[in-house]
């Protein structure tokens, strides 16, 4: 079989560090911690990355899944919200609409006291907008009005472990004299407004709405808002993170005047930044760990150098040219690295595929709990793995591995074999 004398050579070389020599075993130790650094530092990469991709994932189709991509307001009470929705559901860009009445309050059981936004909701539209309904029993809509002496009302599970409640029990919410929960309206009650109410579910989404959403029927919330301020329409897009522009486009086209609103870059906009900022922070930081590891290829192959001058001085004597001592030294650099490399791709697929459920397991093991969605933005840790992410790891540290070797390959292909042979014998 035909093999290149310089990789031949290279990977001979590579593979037989393991003698009794002081130097061989020296340098044999060098090569293994460059290739363990490759190792870790690769597969720490790719958990890392996967790890944000997780993160910015659940943003999106968890908790921007349940929150609108923007919602519309008017503080008019003459606003026929039906045909407004209808209007605002045929926009280009906008795939669904659904009118809610949002009021900020306070939930109390006893002596336990919370705050929370209500919303007021329309059981047959706020499902094309939002996904509560995969978090909610079937008939859990239906609840909300099966009883018109005691109206019902969904809570997220961190307002109910703060209330200490249950389904079936009964709470209260007051609301405060000032205005909607939207912040542009004007208020128009003399006084609070307190309703009691029957919890007939309770959702745990994993995000941080289960400590700030409650959701009863439109009736009930504009009753609870006195008729005054809170009312909207919200909407889906198509292209979520082009959500402003649609958004904008929208409220110059709605024919009366005193529209205004917010899209998810006003609500979530800081948190998603935050996500993307860590990720290429985290990203940039573990790469660097690659470097360091690649580049203590360079003082493997230093020492090999040294180490085989006298091997050198005889090839050259033999005829090998510049360019084949060259290649073989970084023959023996590129097989280090893309081990290195490999092996660490394979763990940190490994690590991003399992993540998640060893986190969980640790959780139940010791009883403690890593996130709380109080204050991080999901109570667990997601992981999503890309293999473009993959590619770009491995491919990135077998470069900066082969652009180490390129040093000390340089080094051997100026060793002059008379010099060299003199001081060896």
């Amino acid at each position: 079989m035909f093999r290149p004398l310089p990789a031949f050579i290279g990977l001979r070389y590579a593979g037989a560090q393991r003698g009794g020599q002081d130097s061989a075993g020296l340098v044999s130790f060098i090569s293994g911690l460059s290739m363990i650094g490759l190792i870790l530092g690769a597969a720490l990469m790719i958990v890392v990355m996967s790890v944000m991709n997780g993160f910015d994932r659940e943003l999106r189709e968890r908790i921007l899944g349940i929150m609108p991509h923007a919602t519309v307001y008017n503080a008019s009470p003459d606003i026929d919200w039906p045909a407004l929705r209808d209007e605002v559901a045929a926009a280009p860009g906008v795939t669904a609409a659904a009118e809610v009445w949002q009021v900020n309050g306070l939930a109390r059981n006893g002596l336990e006291v919370t705050p929370l936004l209500v919303q007021g909701v329309n059981p047959d539209t706020i499902v094309d907008v939002s996904t509560i309904g995969n978090f909610l029993k079937p008939e859990t809509f239906a609840a909300l009005t099966s009883d018109p002496a005691q109206p019902g009302i969904i809570l997220g599970q961190g307002i109910a472990e703060k209330l200490e409640v249950a389904v079936g029990e009964h709470l209260s919410v007051i609301v405060p004299e000032s205005g909607d929960a939207s912040g542009g309206g004007t208020g128009g009650r003399s006084s609070a407004q307190l309703a009691g109410f029957r919890i007939v579910d309770i959702f745990h989404s994993g995000t941080e709405l289960d400590h700030s959403l409650a959701l009863v029927d439109w009736d009930q919330a504009k009753a609870l808002a006195g008729g005054a301020g809170g009312a909207g329409v919200q909407l889906r897009v198509d292209d979520m993170l082009n959500s402003f522009t649609i958004f904008r486009q929208l409220l110059n086209q709605l024919p009366h005047e005193g529209y205004y609103g917010s899209d998810w870059t006003g609500t979530h906009g800081n948190l998603y930044q935050a996500i993307q900022m860590s990720r290429n922070l985290v990203s940039l930081l573990v790469f660097l760990i690659i470097a360091i590891a690649a580049f203590n290829v360079v003082s493997t192959l230093v020492m090999v150098v040294i180490d085989k001058h006298g091997d050198i001085a005889i090839l050259r004597t033999m005829g090998a040219s510049t360019r084949e001592i060259l290649l073989t030294f970084v023959s023996q650099g590129a097989l280090v690295g893309l081990i290195g490399v490999l092996i660490g791709g394979l763990l940190g697929v490994i690590g991003s595929l399992t993540v998640t459920d060893l986190v969980s397991g640790l959780e139940s093991v010791f009883g403690i709990q890593f996130l709380k969605s109080d204050v991080y933005p999901v109570d667990y840790l997601p992981s999503q793995l890309h293999w473009g992410d993959v590619a770009l790891v491995v491919g990135a540290g077998f470069l900066l591995s082969l652009m180490a070797t390129l040093y000390p390959a340089l080094q051997a292909s100026r060793v002059q074999p008379a010099a060299a042979l003199r001081q060896d014998y």
